[in-house]
């Protein structure tokens, strides 16, 4: 239920879901998930090792952490443009990493590019394993239902990336399914202003070997999380398609609704660009 402007919804649902999907064998989903599950069951001894390792080791282990959460649901990470991310992080420049939201993959397909702190809702501080994992990553929490802690989010959004760090924000503030996409929400980008630093806009695309997008991976509607996970597990060929796009300097926006819009328009733009509609039809496509 949308209770304020910080709480959006989405359209999609199930009606979103393509139905020719290729999918593998039932044992073969079996083994994806369990290969996954005893993955995520090392997370907690990723995060104890956090401290005692240097920098450029802690975001190696990180990413490689999650690259491996990645193929063992069989999914392929194709990255455009991942310099950019790596050249901030090496000079310790602060920015906001903004991004289309669609899954549950998508923080694995940013940490697996480059580990940065992120914004997300309070109720991830509770999920099991994940929850401990988040906060070793020093995640921004923000409490949806109570539009008081905005500010204090905003704000320490601002000081993280001012000390230099990079985190990750989904504007969109839901889910979508990824073939119609959200407003982006002016909020966060308060934080960049006042710190004086960019918006690097990242895109996310979902797709199949043969090049079809393909709706498989969202996390969209009353559907459960172990819902999404089946539906990916058992998905054949899907490939996670990122691309980092040119940083936006906050002093091209007359303010943070204006800087929203620039870097919206620079995901749509990529995404109508790359797309490959599925064959079916999508029942409230470009909604705004």
């Amino acid at each position: 239920m949308r209770g304020h402007l910080w709480q959006p919804e989405s359209p999609c649902g199930s009606s979103c879901m393509a139905g020719r999907t290729p999918t593998v064998s039932g044992p073969h989903r079996v083994w994806r998930l369990v290969t996954a599950v005893v993955i995520l069951l090392t997370g907690p001894f990723v995060a104890i090792m956090m401290p005692m390792l240097s920098k450029r080791r802690r975001e190696g282990a990180v990413r490689w952490w999650f690259r491996r959460i990645a193929r063992s649901f069989g999914v392929r990470i194709e990255v455009h443009g991942a310099k950019v991310l790596r050249e901030y992080a090496d000079a310790e420049r602060g920015a906001l990493v903004a991004s289309n939201h669609i899954s549950w993959l998508d923080i694995v397909a940013v940490n697996a590019v480059q580990p940065m702190r992120a914004q997300a809702k309070k109720e991830v501080a509770t999920w099991p394993i994940i929850g401990k994992l988040a906060g070793a990553a020093r995640t921004v929490y923000l409490d949806r239902e109570n539009l008081r802690s905005l500010p204090s989010a905003v704000d320490e959004l601002m000081k993280a990336m001012r000390g230099g760090s990079l985190v990750n924000v989904s504007p969109e503030g839901t889910t979508w399914c990824g073939l119609a996409s959200g407003r982006f929400r002016p909020a966060m980008f308060q934080a960049a202003i006042d710190a004086d630093v960019p918006v690097i806009p990242f895109v996310l695309r979902y797709r199949l070997a043969d090049g079809r997008d393909t709706t498989a991976p969202a996390f969209i509607g009353d559907e459960t999380l172990v819902t999404s996970l089946r539906r990916t597990a058992r998905t054949r060929g899907l490939v996670m398609e990122v691309h980092v796009l040119d940083p936006i300097e906050p002093s091209k926006a007359a303010n943070r609704k204006e800087l929203a819009e620039m870097t919206q328009t620079a995901v749509r733009d990529t995404l109508n660009r790359t797309q490959t509609l599925p064959e079916f039809e999508h029942p409230k496509l470009a909604v705004a």
